[in-house]
């Protein structure tokens, strides 16, 4: 069962596709027919499958969330109590609670079956940079 580990770098909160490096995996494993499972090794970001055509999806995503949960130094947010690495800390990982760190895509004829305009994407959380491990793994 073919595993590999790669590295997505984040600059800060949004969305960093890597649809082409997962595309190539699949098709380097020679797998026809099963399952890839895509994790992500991390607490304050997460995964999603979206729209790859137009950025402000990914834009208007990104303040959605923002909106959703503010830092923690916002006013509405003085019940957090984990502050200790920062105001986007806890927000990050509610807003990871509220997605997912796994998804399964499935193969067929040796390719991801993906939808025309759908992306594979590291939905990043925190505001400063990060290096974020995602392990992929093919299931036949």
């Amino acid at each position: 069962m073919p595993q590999r580990k790669m590295i997505v770098a984040t600059q800060g909160q949004g969305l960093y596709e890597f649809t082409s490096e997962a595309k190539a995996f699949v098709s380097h494993a020679g797998v026809e027919e099963g399952l890839l499972t895509i994790f992500v090794r991390h607490t304050s970001c997460s995964l999603l499958i979206q729209e790859n055509a137009d950025p402000d999806v990914r834009r208007d995503l990104t303040v959605f969330f923002s909106r959703l949960v503010p830092p923690s130094d916002d006013p509405s947010m003085r019940w957090i109590i984990h502050t200790l690495e920062g105001p986007d800390d806890m927000p990050a990982h509610i807003k990871s609670a509220l997605t997912t760190v796994s998804i399964g895509v499935p193969i067929s004829d040796g390719r991801l079956v993906l939808g025309t305009w759908q992306g594979l994407y590291l939905f990043e959380h925190r505001d400063e940079p990060h290096r974020r491990e995602i392990v992929l793994h093919i299931s036949p």
